[in-house]
């Protein structure tokens, strides 16, 4: 029986899928199980892998298809889902065309090598060390901006591929905009914190005494790596996360990867006198683990089986990290759990206490043990830092100043070395300039998305406080994770919130918790 043309399409995307699912196999088992006398091995694999990928999108033209496809679509010949399948198939060819294969190898054999070198680096606090493999990989992301083409920064090219249609100065305005709450917000809950500790010395009975008395510290002791992982296992099971589709595991940065709707592999990492190190990293996981379990496997290898953009997965992720994760309903089903697998110190713990403590408000050093209120702060710093980089208005050798600058104006806080620093995030190494903004992104379409859900489904967070979390999970898999990449991410929210992404719900959640946590 002879093929369509849309079917013979649709045979050559599923080959390049497979294909990229071993790619990102590879990716995940250099951070979970690659022994590191594999670095430049492994290094040279992904480039041959990243090769033949390249070679294989570019064939998606082959004989015209993709192009005489994208013509009829274009004339409105073909519709629905098969004109999604062709509009955002030729995205990605288009992008992909206009790269060489050699440079296409050697971004992915630099990325890999520099990925190793930063560990080391980070470990020894040594940022002259990874120096060298950064500026190799910020000059090859400046010729990635060239081949791709742009109107105004070099950046809008990176940070298109992960936010698609989104330029530096879109960006800028979003960020700065919202910097412009936050700094006063953050300075209104810094004297709250003051006025507070004040109270408390003159002994007063003050429930914002209690804010400043109590701190992390309490929350501290010695946990068992192994029943960490069980416990996190089980948080996991309670939300939704299917082990029988995925798993979890260990790795320095934590991260997830879909290498198919069943088989999604997310990591965590761990501390010995910290077991909220592992629970938050690990819940913010999930939420793109359930994001890749939710994609629609009977459309494997089509964008149909794809997320939307990186910023509709980081509201996922932060969904249930933040907006779930850290709330009173959730830690009402869960806190007795805890207590029971580590009464030392829970048990002596009070479940407000407890809420209070994991939602205190503070100046972190690192982005990822960052509160709600600052960690944009965080983003926002790293956003002016590359694409300064990609510009080239900045010199890489002066980063750990330039940043400590930064985190001395923003935070208010020195930082004592590179490790807690310029080096703690594993992004640059990567190659992944123009990632960060998606993270607020992210933060922004999950408080639009969660009101959503709130007045769409009544008695949300008594659900939450009986550990009922099925609901959750199936009305973000109708309405964001089954859609693929249906819509775009604009269109996408709009279309389940009935308005554009606008950081209104993100102020006011923001406004609600912490004015009545810290009682302004």
């Amino acid at each position: 029986m002879k093929t369509t043309p849309i079917q013979q399409l649709k045979k050559r995307l599923l080959e390049i899928s497979h294909l990229a699912s071993v790619s990102q196999l590879l990716g995940w088992d250099q951070e979970v199980n690659m022994p590191s006398k594999a670095a430049d091995s492994r290094a040279a694999s992904g480039a041959e892998l990243s090769g033949i990928l390249h070679a294989r999108v570019l064939a998606l033209d082959e004989g015209g298809l993709l192009s005489k496809l994208k013509k009829a679509a274009d004339a409105g010949k073909i519709k629905g889902a098969d004109a999604v399948i062709i509009f955002e198939t030729w995205r990605s060819f288009d992008r992909e065309r206009k790269l060489p294969e050699q440079f296409v190898r050697e971004m992915s054999e630099t990325c890999s090598k520099a990925q190793n070198v930063w560990i080391t680096a980070r470990k020894n606090s040594d940022f002259k060390m990874f120096l060298p493999w950064l500026a190799k990989v910020v000059e090859l992301k400046k010729r990635e901006a060239k081949y791709v083409g742009y109107k105004d920064s070099p950046y809008d090219a990176l940070i298109d591929q992960y936010e698609p249609g989104m330029t530096a100065t879109e960006a800028g305005k979003i960020l700065n905009d919202l910097k412009e709450f936050l700094v006063p917000f953050l300075a209104d809950i810094t004297k709250a914190k003051k006025k507070n500790s004040a109270l408390n010395k003159n002994g007063k009975n003050s429930q914002l005494a209690l804010l400043t008395k109590l701190d992390k510290n309490i929350l501290k002791g010695k946990f068992d790596i192994e029943k960490q992982k069980s416990f996190n296992k089980l948080i996991l099971k309670k939300i939704g996360f299917d082990f029988e589709a995925g798993r979890l595991d260990v790795a320095t940065h934590p991260f997830a990867v879909g290498l198919h709707p069943y088989d999604v592999r997310i990591t965590s990492r761990y501390s010995e006198t910290d077991v909220m190190y592992s629970v938050g990293s690990t819940i913010h996981e999930a939420g793109h683990g359930l994001y890749e379990q939710g994609l629609p496997a009977e459309h494997f290898g089509t964008p149909l089986c794809e997320s939307v953009s990186l910023g509709i997965h980081e509201s996922q992720s932060r969904l249930w990290e933040n907006l779930i994760g850290k709330s009173l309903p959730f830690w009402k089903h869960t806190y007795p759990l805890l207590q029971k697998e580590f009464p030392v110190p829970f048990k002596n713990v009070s479940l407000e206490d407890f809420y209070r403590v994991i939602n205190s408000v503070g100046h972190s050093l690192i982005r990822t043990e960052s509160d709600e209120v600052t960690y944009n702060l965080h983003i926002i710093l790293r956003f002016e830092i590359e694409k300064a980089m990609i510009e080239g208005t900045l010199e890489l050798k002066d980063l750990p100043k330039i940043w400590n600058a930064k985190m001395k104006k923003y935070f208010g806080i020195d930082v004592p070395n590179d490790a807690q620093g310029v080096l703690q995030d594993v992004h640059w190494s990567m190659g992944g300039i123009g990632y960060f903004p998606t993270y607020t992104f992210g933060n922004l379409y999950s408080a639009q998305i969660f009101a959503e859900m709130k007045r769409d489904m009544s008695g949300l967070e008594k659900l939450m406080a009986k550990g009922e979390f099925t609901s959750i999970r199936e009305w973000l898999r109708k309405h964001i994770h089954t859609t693929g990449k249906t819509h775009t991410a604009e269109a996408l929210v709009k279309k389940v919130t009935g308005e554009p992404l606008n950081s209104r719900y993100f102020v006011e959640y923001l406004k609600g918790k912490y004015s009545k946590l810290y009682k302004m």
